[in-house]
This record gives structure tokens, sequence and C-alpha cells, in this order.
């Protein structure tokens, strides 16, 4: 092929994925980062208001005395707090697209983007699920047990376990 002539085969190289299905179907496709982003900005928005709600129940406990009554039920909204906080972190500083570089990127990485905190406290939201569960259960089928049984260092034991 000499230079003058026209090919219509073009380079491999700047042809995106995207090029190439809008040029097979005929027509426009949305790059895969816009669903993305507006997923990323729903989950923001269900963190804020999932935290709002949770601090608000934390508040009411703390109000009536009952955490001192529901040391598990405390706990477990305490959990899902923290989750929310860290989820609504995350997903903020995701979504600023900050710059990694260097050391202060790495760690940036590690602590924030990597959604280590949120994972956490969704385990231990598990853990202290199921100490609810049985000890709601021990309550309700062995209760006469249970009374004799069952202590407070058994419940702060399973909430530092969480």
């Amino acid at each position: 092929m000499t230079t003058g002539q026209d090919s219509t085969f073009e380079d491999p190289t700047e042809t995106t994925p995207i090029d190439i299905i809008s040029q097979i179907t005929g027509r426009s496709v949305m790059p895969s980062s816009a669903p993305r982003f507006y997923f990323q900005c729903a989950v923001l928005v269900v963190g804020v208001i999932g935290a709002a709600l949770n601090a608000l129940v934390l508040y009411a406990l703390m109000a009536s005395k009952q955490h001192l009554k529901h040391v598990l039920i405390f706990n477990q909204n305490a959990l899902d707090f923290v989750n929310c906080l860290f989820t609504v972190v995350a997903y903020s500083v995701n979504l600023s697209g900050v710059y990694l570089t260097g050391t202060l990127g790495h760690w940036l990485c590690l602590t924030l983007l990597s959604d280590a905190g949120s994972w956490g406290a969704y385990v231990g939201s598990v853990i202290n699920l199921s100490a609810i569960a049985i000890e709601r259960y021990l309550k309700v089928v062995h209760h006469a047990r249970a009374k004799k049984k069952l202590r407070n260092w058994m419940i702060y034991s399973a909430v530092a376990f969480a």
C-alpha cells in the first residue's frame, strides 16, 4: 500500500471498544462510567440517610435509658451507624476523584477506598445479629433456664466479640 491510498481500516490502538460497538450496532453507546457514577451517588444518599436514622435511634435509646436494658440492640444500631459513616466517607472520597500517588495515596487507598471499615462493621453486625437471635430464643423458648443461667457478663462478652 502506498501512502497516497486511503484505507478504510483504522489503527486499532486508537479505537476503543465503545467505538467498535457503535460502528457495529449503529447506535451510540453510553460509557460504562455514567451508570457507575449514578450508583455511587445513590449509595452515598442511602448512606447519609442510614447514618442519620441510626443516629436518631441511638439518641432515642440513650434519652430513654433503654441502652442499659437492651445492650445488644444498642450495639447493633451503633455498628450500623459506623457502617453507614464508613460507607459515606469511602464513597465521598471515591466520587471526589482524589489522585492517589505516593505514600499518602497508598494509605488513603488502604484506609478509605478499600471499604475495610464498613466491612469490619458489617461482620460485627452479622455476629451481633446472631447473638441477638440466640438471646431472644433462650428468653422465649427456655425462659426458666435463661433466668437462671443467662448473666449480664455473657451479653457484654457477646458485645465485645461482635
